[in-house]
């Protein structure tokens, strides 16, 4: 990721984000954990758009559902996360 959005997580919650299998539950149960959503409650959706357009992944479209952008941002971060540093 570039640094533009930052946010907290434990390593229980990179390690809930991200695993073998499907994450969608568990990536949605921790964009409603209040401590992170509170994180996002500042970032705009233009930078998570911004974030998130450099991946390739997904149209204009689809980068503007915000709730869709947070969960793809934490989803991103938990796998970042466990491949640089666990």
């Amino acid at each position: 990721m570039s640094g533009r959005i930052e946010f907290q997580l434990t390593r229980e919650q990179v390690e809930r984000g991200h695993h073998q299998g499907a994450c969608d539950a568990d990536v949605e149960a921790l964009a409603n954990d209040p401590t992170i959503a509170e994180q996002f409650s500042r970032v705009s959706t233009d930078i998570m758009a911004l974030e998130l357009r450099e991946y390739g992944a997904w149209s204009e479209e689809e980068l503007q559902d915000r709730g869709a952008n947070i969960r793809r941002l934490i989803w991103l971060a938990c796998g970042d996360i466990q491949d640089n540093q666990f």
